[in-house]
């Protein structure tokens, strides 16, 4: 699941699939055709494409530095805090709520915490002085759910959490501007300084949050880089291997190198992902020397990493399990230390260790440092600058809107704040204590009582605070702040551009290629063939829609 279900420094165990890795992965958009009934006639813009902010919808960006990093952020990393504030900075000196009592819709990949009596939500709300009532999902059909309620705009609860890839068709053009509040009024340009812990929130965050020129979506920041290459270094420690991988040959090498079926040991999983990562290939669209629109399974970026990624299969050294396409195990595959090298999101990292440390002390995955796929300077594509984005429902009572920004404005309290530490670790004595070195250690309660919520509504900039992981911070923001050098941002990057419907699975096909091509069942010919149907299919039609828009940037 590369966002951040638990970014709190206790690292619960929930039972959930896991969110940032979800991510990596890729998450299928819900469609619903019947979405728009109920719905009216659109306010929100064009039926579809892309209109530009104009420079009073983003809002200013005001940075408050209430705790110093120990690792600074480099080009837009994560910052690492390698040590806990030794004091606390109440951000919102007093509770901004009137004693509302609002409604939020939100998705959970994990136990739904009970209502009553939790003394979690009590504590959050005395501090908001106002109540949030959760309609909690489980966030793997979250979309259906989400799509019932946008049916009937009287059925939108005050608060609505959207991820991503939950965004129904046409929510850009013709519901969001129906059913949501247009935000720009109130935190548009220098108007966010009236909330402080918004301003605070990195202008790309806000960019993703923009529909139709207007600012309608609260953000849940997402990193610079969302995905990595990783080997079990404790592993390979005790084979004596020290990798050196520069290039795509020398990862495939080194999956020979250590590939041992009889001791039930293989190189890798399937490494589709990585191959993407290691050759460059565009998250959609690049531009080719004359400034023309190129897909990315038209690109030559694409068929060397399919070709590659062959050769991977080819060479045996693949867990069977993931020749198989028995995906669902793979974690617990290179955890076991039956496979040695994985793609995986960045939480990954910290996740493996929570899961594992306690069993096995030495346990340690470790990213490889970026490469080329020919061993030159590696290209790697800036992530989405937010995730998952929530909404407030449309009023003409402007005193609501403003007292739930106000809401908003403690939720996203950074790391260092009184306010963070409550809605992260709840209530010291009740849901956690602290160890000999003042770290929070979760009690039984939390596990049952304080679940990700609030932190989907809106959410301060990312923080590497997880110390209670000895030599994590340290290593995972160093990993970052070099990798961030090779960062570049895709074409169309920070745009929310709605689509034209009939577009929506003309790619599709390809996913079952890669899988086909990838494991020798089809060749690169077919490839050829796939691309020929895709731009028949309407692949051309919808290069000119998107080189429409960029013509006009």
């Amino acid at each position: 699941m590369n966002t951040r279900t638990d970014r709190r420094l206790m690292d619960l165990q929930v039972n959930r699939r896991s969110f940032l890795g979800m991510l990596a992965a890729g998450a299928a958009v819900v469609g619903v055709p019947s979405l728009l009934s109920g719905c009216g006639g659109s306010s929100a813009g064009p039926t579809t494409g892309y209109v530009a902010a104009g420079a009073d919808v983003i809002p200013t960006y005001v940075p408050i530095d209430y705790a110093k990093p120990d690792f600074p952020s480099v080009n837009g990393s994560t910052p690492g805090f390698a040590t806990l504030p030794a004091e606390l900075v109440q951000s919102v000196p007093t509770p901004p709520g009137k004693g509302t009592a609002f409604t939020a819709m939100t998705p959970l990949w994990g136990t739904i915490p009970p209502k009553s009596g939790n003394q979690y939500y009590a504590a959050v709300d005395e501090m908001l002085g106002s109540t949030i009532d959760f309609q909690i999902t489980d966030g793997n059909t979250y979309g259906d759910k989400l799509a019932t309620v946008l049916a009937s705009s009287r059925d939108v609860p005050d608060w609505v959490c959207v991820p991503t890839w939950n965004l129904p068709p046409r929510f850009g053009s013709e519901i969001v501007g129906n059913v949501f509040q247009d935000l720009t009024p109130y935190l548009g340009g220098d108007k966010v300084k009236d909330y402080p812990n918004l301003a605070n929130i990195p202008t790309d965050a806000w960019r993703y949050c923009v529909f139709n020129g207007k600012l309608y979506g609260l953000p849940f920041p997402g990193e610079i880089l969302t995905d990595a290459i990783f080997y079990r270094k404790d592993v390979l420690d005790g084979l004596g291997i020290t990798p050196d991988v520069k290039s795509a040959q020398d990862l495939l090498d080194l999956a020979v190198e250590i590939t041992d079926t009889n001791a039930g040991r293989w190189g890798t999983e399937d490494l589709w992902n990585s191959a993407a990562i290691i050759f460059a290939v565009p998250p959609k669209w690049k531009l080719d020397d004359a400034g023309k629109l190129v897909h990315r399974v038209e690109s030559e970026e694409y068929r060397a990493a399919l070709e590659w990624n062959a050769s991977v299969f080819a060479a045996g050294v693949v867990h069977p399990d993931a020749v198989a396409d028995q995906s669902g195990d793979a974690k617990q595959r290179f955890q076991s230390g039956k496979t040695l090298i994985a793609n995986d999101g960045l939480g990954s990292w910290h996740e493996a260790l929570r899961d594992n440390l306690a069993s096995n002390p030495s346990f340690w995955q470790q990213p490889f440092a970026p490469f080329a796929g020919d061993g030159g300077t590696p290209v790697l594509f800036k992530g989405n600058p937010a995730n998952i984005f929530s909404f407030l429902k449309k009023s003409d009572d402007e005193a609501r809107i403003k007292e739930l920004l106000s809401l908003a404005d403690v939720l996203a309290a950074p790391f260092g704040t009184t306010e963070f530490d409550v809605v992260n670790n709840g209530v010291e004595g009740v849901h956690f204590t602290r160890d000999a070195q003042g770290l929070p250690v979760p009690t039984d309660l939390a596990a049952t009582e304080l679940q990700p919520t609030y932190i989907f509504l809106v959410d301060g900039p990312i923080a590497n605070t997880r110390v209670q992981y000895p030599g994590y911070v340290e290593a995972s923001s160093t990993w970052q702040a070099a990798a961030s050098e090779f960062v570049t941002e895709p074409v169309f990057f920070g745009q929310q551009i709605s689509e034209p419907q009939q577009y929506a699975s003309i790619a599709q096909p390809f996913v079952d290629l890669e899988k086909d091509i990838s494991r020798g069942r089809k060749s690169l010919s077919d490839l050829d063939a796939a691309i020929a149907t895709w731009k028949s299919a309407g692949g051309d039609e919808l290069r000119t829609f998107y080189q429409d828009i960029l013509d006009k940037q």
